[in-house]
């Protein structure tokens, strides 16, 4: 006969250990990390590029272009969502590759957005639709009655009748519910009551170039930001006030240190992010890696300091944290045990490489042989690496395995830059803590690019870097 006094008394001591077992330290971020790869829940990589970030009942939806890593043509707008901003799960393709037409294979899908109308209560997504040679360009749209589905694409928004002949876009929603697109070259169209064409251009050719176009404002005082025409090349953004969308628009200039090429990243969007006690305006931009976007191309997310009429990044943060709930934003420290690229018995590298005997900011070992690579065996739940980025900087394979052999992430890390500079080029997301090992190799592969007049633009060599290790153990 079973005892059920002891199958109780079981059960409840059971039921006690798993109340008092220590928590499992969460995996995942645990801030916003710049210009590094960036992976999903699941450990794929974060593909969301020309992206805007909307709030939608208390979480984040981030929608952007799935890029491909062998071809500029239409692969689908993707959809993510967080409740942190640090750690995103891959919701759905929004809008995939249609079969046919103006969306459809061999075409150019772009910069898409989303705005909630506020009379209609649908989801609708705003992009640059084109042919590959960018000669067919037009702004597009598609709705949604839920935030997360599957978009309807309608084809080209209208204005008079005709489509809006033109490329690089983005979109604004004013504290009145109104909604505008922007467009390149300062053009601003406000859309009709229920977003779905335009009824008036509030501002034409307010100024030249001015690529990827973003609007924001904060205390009565609108802020217009875009970039200079380089192709995938990056460069220093600059930005215009106002205090009417109509204008009159005033320069003012750059917005990041000049030279650093805005922190080599380009404009794609403003996030406005309200709390109970403050306000962050998170700067979005995108730090291209043509022709490898979907492996390599990373995101460059940014609190703005934004006093009066003055914008400014005045310094590149590494990693920090935003509270949603207060609307507060600080830095976060990047922990663990620091391992120098001289340290060869921690190191294990193969093949030809230049290892600097110094030990500054600049210092690295590097290597462009073709296969050619550096291994870092760990116990630990996550680890890190920088390096050196300059004119003649390559394609780096990042790989981590387990103690089992089987890879737990994999990834493309660019270290090309117009400048030499020394950053964090790879940081896991926090893993189960065990054993691994990370393996970053020589691709022999680097970026090169021409853009509508021919010039030339890229890196000049297939270098990769490695100037330290950083191991958490917690």
């Amino acid at each position: 006969m079973v005892n059920r006094y002891k199958i109780s008394l079981l059960g409840a001591l059971l039921m006690f250990s798993c109340l008092v077992a220590p928590a499992q330290k969460k995996q995942g971020y645990h801030a916003i990390n710049s210009g590094i790869p960036w992976f999903d829940g699941k450990g794929n990589a974060i593909s969301a590029h020309g992206a805007n970030i909307i709030m939608d009942k208390g979480r984040y939806y981030l929608f952007g272009e799935y890029k491909s890593d062998t071809s500029n043509a239409f692969n689908g707008f993707s959809c993510y969502s967080s409740a942190d901003l640090c750690n995103w799960k891959f919701e759905n393709m929004a809008l995939p590759v249609q079969d046919t037409g103006k969306l459809g294979p061999g075409r150019v899908g772009e910069r898409v957005k989303i705005l909630k109308c506020p009379a209609t209560g649908e989801y609708v997504m705003f992009m640059h639709a084109d042919d590959m040679g960018y000669k067919d360009q037009f702004i597009g749209y598609a709705t949604c009655n839920t935030i997360n589905g599957t978009y309807k694409f309608r084809g080209p928004l209208l204005f008079d009748g005709k489509p809006i002949k033109k490329w690089d876009m983005g979109v604004f929603q004013d504290t009145d519910g109104s909604g505008y697109v922007i467009t390149h070259s300062g053009n601003l169209y406000k859309l009709s009551g229920d977003y779905k064409s335009v009824t008036e251009q509030v501002v034409k050719d307010m100024t030249q170039q001015c690529e990827a176009p973003a609007i924001f404002k904060k205390s009565g005082v609108y802020f217009w930001l875009g970039s200079d025409l380089t192709s995938w090349e990056r460069n220093d953004n600059y930005y215009f006030t106002a205090t009417s969308l109509k204008g009159p628009w005033t320069p003012r200039g750059n917005f990041a240190p000049r030279g650093t090429l805005t922190f080599n990243s380009q404009t794609t969007y403003v996030l406005t992010i309200a709390g109970a006690e403050d306000t962050t305006y998170m700067y979005m931009g995108d730090r291209w890696a043509f022709p490898h976007q979907n492996s390599a191309a990373t995101y460059v997310w940014q609190p703005l300091i934004v006093k009066g009429t003055t914008l400014s990044l005045p310094g590149f943060r590494q990693s920090w944290q935003v509270d949603p709930s207060t609307g507060k934003w600080i830095l976060s420290s990047i922990k663990g045990k620091a391992i120098a690229h001289t340290d060869t018995k921690s190191i294990q590298y193969s093949g030809k490489w230049i290892h600097s005997p110094k030990t500054d900011s600049l210092s690295d070992s590097r290597s462009d042989t073709r296969g050619a690579s550096f291994s870092v065996s760990f116990t630990g739940t996550q680890i890190g690496f920088y390096g050196v980025a300059g004119k003649d900087g390559g394609y780096a394979r990042v790989k981590i395995q387990d103690n089992k052999g089987k890879t737990v992430l994999s990834s493309l890390v660019d270290m090309y830059c117009n400048y030499t500079e020394c950053s964090l080029k790879f940081l896991s997301p926090v893993l189960e803590k065990g054993k691994y090992t990370l393996s970053v190799t020589v691709t022999g592969e680097h970026g090169n690019w021409s853009d509508k007049k021919k010039n030339t633009f890229g890196s000049t060599g297939n270098f990769i870097s490695v100037n330290k290790v950083l191991i958490q153990n917690q």
